[in-house]
């Protein structure tokens, strides 16, 4: 019995990129197929070859051992392949109905639209495949993770076979990860089939029934939960031994470097997004704020760098009030900052990578004089942080713009931690990373912390959170909702509160 989907020698060229180099990949009817594989390895162009979004250069699919062209979107669901995508593709003022009818709507008398039926499928849906919503409720009312049943839903509302999801658990709590894998598992229970794409090698193991890894465009091996560990999938990802446990030994804790005090932070719809917090982070230590992404942490972090204004509250930096600062004034005051969107506020795209690796020190001594840039010295100094910070590049002379998203975000880091800094704020700093960046972005973290430095990590990984941090803060709608020593810290207990389950009122972040 053939499979229920083939691809074979499927090959597809960018100017200068080899991006899906002559793979063959396989998926039955059934079956959950996780494909894995560092950035750039080819894993979306593969799915999105698949999906009708681009066209292989050779190759050819075969669905129940038959030859199919799919040339657009369209033709993949009526082949019965469906694609739920990283960042949800629903309309937030619009009900969950209106949605999922949206683009195949059905029409009474030929001059309606028929929601009653469609909302009536919908409920069938959801009844089927355990995943309840509120046909009538509005998108933007509802949470990342009901919003992810809605885009289920949508796909199959289309009579998809075959689901394509791409980075699932990106905006999930851990008991929304568990919620979605008792779904996918229904969904496969009753004869779907689906392509599962992550970065997270423990979601791999649980959820998978075969695993693929991509490297450089190719296919490097297909293996099982079985057979495989975190530790053999990273060394099939990478090509080399990878530490996924950081070690570190406990904090040497010093003088307060960040103490800021009932901090009020309006978002860009003027509604309050940070809402009272209070927060020490001390040298030599790592203060984690877990939460799901959305709940203030990006204002937060705005406001303490100087980028957003502050509606009431203090931050201090080493002992001066830095409230409403200048983001350069707040630099000098011996503060980095690793951003959340590493090309809309970490980088100068256009400019080559040399400049950026002197992006906030251009214009002081040995880079300039007067108004003249000392291009000689700006190319020794990015040569040697090149080097000492792994960044591949051909070149330091190429635009930024030309490299992976894990070299970006290496030209981030040497920048940042190339002079001496008290306080870090690092918000996301492996956003998007693959394995291996990962493993060396913490490293360097680490090693900051080591010299005495306090270090401020945002991220909506727990993983990463529990792995980095000393202490960890979690932030639920603006707020505060905990604080505790990393050590006593659970995975449950952290996703309780990230959904804003608490026992307790918010208490100040201090040791």
């Amino acid at each position: 019995m053939p499979p229920l989907l083939e691809l074979r020698g499927i090959t597809k060229v960018f100017p200068g990129v080899l991006a899906n180099d002559n793979i063959d990949l396989t998926l039955n009817e059934g079956e959950i197929l996780a494909l894995l594989g560092e950035n750039g390895a080819g894993k979306t162009t593969l799915v999105n070859i698949l999906y009708g979004l681009y066209t292989p250069d050779k190759g050819e699919i075969y669905f129940r051992g038959s030859k199919i062209d799919i040339h657009d979107p369209d033709d993949a669901i009526q082949q019965g392949i469906g694609m739920v995508h990283q960042h949800f593709m629903l309309i937030p003022v619009f009900t969950v109905t209106e949605n999922v009818m949206l683009g195949v709507e059905s029409m009474k008398g030929g001059i309606f639209l028929d929601r009653e039926s469609a909302a009536e499928r919908i409920r069938e849906i959801s009844s089927r495949f355990g995943l309840q919503v509120d046909t009538d409720v509005m998108i933007e009312d509802l949470p990342v993770g009901v919003q992810q049943r809605v885009e289920i839903i949508k796909v199959l509302y289309r009579e998809a076979d075959i689901l394509i999801l791409d980075e699932p658990t990106a905006v999930l709590t851990p008991q929304e990860v568990v919620e979605l894998f008792k779904v996918i598992r229904s969904l496969v229970d009753q004869g779907k089939s689906v392509i599962f794409i992550t970065h997270k090698l423990k979601e791999v193991l649980s959820i998978a029934d075969r695993i693929t890894v991509l490297r450089d465009g190719r296919v490097v091996g297909t293996t099982t939960p079985d057979e495989a560990t975190e530790a053999s999938l990273a060394k099939m990802m990478v090509g080399r031994e990878v530490i996924l446990k950081v070690e570190k030994e406990p904090a040497e804790l010093g003088e307060v470097v960040l103490d800021v005090d009932d901090l009020h932070v309006l978002d860009d719809r003027h509604l309050l997004a940070v809402n009272g917090v209070s927060l020490e982070v001390r040298e030599g230590e790592v203060l984690g704020v877990a939460g799901v992404q959305g709940n203030g942490q990006t204002e937060l972090v705005e406001a303490l760098t100087g980028l957003r204004q502050v509606e009431s509250g203090r931050v201090v930096i080493l002992g001066e009030d830095y409230t409403d600062a200048t983001p350069r004034s707040i630099r000098e005051a011996g503060s980095a900052h690793v951003p959340e969107d590493r090309q809309q506020d970490g980088l100068v795209l256009s400019f080559p990578v040399a400049e950026n690796l002197v992006l906030n020190t251009y214009y002081e001594s040995p880079f300039a004089k007067g108004l003249a840039l000392q291009y000689d010295k700006i190319e020794d100094t990015a040569k040697d942080r090149v080097e000492l910070f792994d960044v591949r590049t051909p070149s330091i002379f190429i635009p930024v713009s030309s490299l992976s998203g894990g070299n970006q975000q290496k030209v981030i880091v040497a920048r940042e931690f190339s002079r001496p800094i008290k306080l870090l704020i690092a918000s996301q700093p492996t956003r998007g990373l693959d394995v291996g960046s990962i493993e060396y972005i913490h490293s360097r973290i680490i090693q900051k912390r080591n010299e005495g430095c306090g270090i401020l990590l945002i991220s909506p990984e727990l993983d990463e959170i529990m792995s980095l941090a000393d202490r960890i803060a979690v932030m639920f709608e603006g707020q505060i909702v905990a604080v505790m020593p990393a050590v006593e810290a659970t995975r449950e207990q952290l996703g309780l509160l990230m959904a804003g389950v608490r026992e307790e009122e918010p208490i100040r972040a201090e040791m």
